[in-house]
């Protein structure tokens, strides 16, 4: 069971990471996210 939810958490965390990757940065800052955020926040929504 750990195996399959360290895969889904990694596939939430690349995901979420293409995702923001994606705004540009007028988008980000709506959502108050700073491109050096990205990879936390990402972090933060996989878990």
């Amino acid at each position: 069971m750990n195996l399959i939810r360290s895969y889904r958490n990694w596939r939430r965390y690349t995901e979420t990471v293409r995702e923001l990757n994606r705004l540009n940065a007028r988008e980000l800052d709506d959502l108050g996210i700073n491109r050096t955020d990205i990879a936390r926040v990402a972090r933060a929504a996989s878990y």
